[in-house]
């Protein structure tokens, strides 16, 4: 399902979802979460070092842009799916496929600035952040970002991880990593290998996780977070998340079984390409 193309005016929801040791929690959504609104925000920009207009790059017909809009489309909690832009040719391309859009200031930081602009305008409880390129994002990350944010009042902010599968991610700093206590509270990100095996006879081993930068955020907090001051972890991690562990906030993290793949580079695009051609494209 793909919602019309935007309007004017406000729109009433309850929750924004943002496209990110021993995890973790595998929470799911409650019966609760059918009386709250979520909406998913994408934040998308044209400008990339690595691969610029990569939100308008063809995979099977579709810009990429599109793939992301529907599968968040079809997250079973989702009412509705916004694009956060400052691109003209971007915004061009998701009225096009009939998809809402917001423009939104140039000047941003991060993708999460643009996130809460959108999330200014809206009346809601949450909002989940997709990231514009995860093409490959399961619409079930999307439920088990919102799961713990519906359980849990305490809970400000949530995002998801997955154990490394291939060694060769665990120091690639490419692949970020995340390590967090027995409750699923994240203690730490890093582009770095953690958790660090000083002992490789230690057993058993802990597992290491990968950080899929999926966040969903009760819409108070996150209007919270993007007036912080930016730290010197995440200025020199680049990892915008240290932002609210070093402000003292907790991260609720879930263990997923999916994977997916961001695309930063030609060679992702094409990775995604023979996965997503090898599939039937969703409607």
């Amino acid at each position: 399902m793909v919602p019309q193309a935007a309007g004017s005016g406000l729109k009433a929801c309850a929750l924004v979802v943002i496209f990110g040791g021993t995890p973790v929690s595998s929470l799911g959504p409650s019966s609760a979460s059918l009386r709250t609104t979520t909406i998913v925000v994408i934040p998308a920009r044209y400008h990339s070092t690595r691969l610029p207009g990569k939100a308008l790059e063809d995979i099977g017909g579709r810009p990429m842009i599109e793939h992301v809009y529907r599968r968040a489309s079809d997250a079973r909690s989702v009412a509705t799916v916004i694009v956060a832009t400052d691109d003209e040719r971007i915004a061009d391309a998701v009225r096009a496929f009939g998809g809402e859009v917001r423009m939104t200031s140039p000047s941003h930081r991060s993708g999460t600035d643009r996130l809460a602009e959108v999330a200014a305008t809206m009346e809601c409880d949450l909002v989940v952040n997709v990231q514009g390129d995860e093409p490959l994002i399961e619409p079930e990350m999307i439920e088990q970002v919102i799961g713990p944010l519906v359980a849990d009042a305490a809970v400000h902010m949530s995002t998801v991880c997955c154990a490394i599968r291939d060694p060769a991610d665990h120091g690639n700093p490419n692949v970020v990593k995340v390590v967090s206590d027995g409750r699923g509270h994240a203690l730490y990100f890093s582009r770095a290998a953690i958790p660090h095996m000083r002992d490789i006879r230690l057993q058993p081993a802990p597992r290491a996780y990968k950080h899929i930068g999926l966040y969903g955020f009760r819409r108070t907090f996150l209007l919270k977070f993007s007036d912080l001051p930016q730290t010197p972890l995440e200025l020199s991690e680049s990892l915008e998340q240290l932002r609210a562990l070093e402000h003292g906030y907790g991260i609720h993290t879930v263990e997923t079984q999916y994977d997916s793949i961001g695309v930063d580079t030609p060679e992702d695009l094409d990775r995604v390409r023979r996965q997503l051609l090898a599939v039937p494209a969703r409607t």
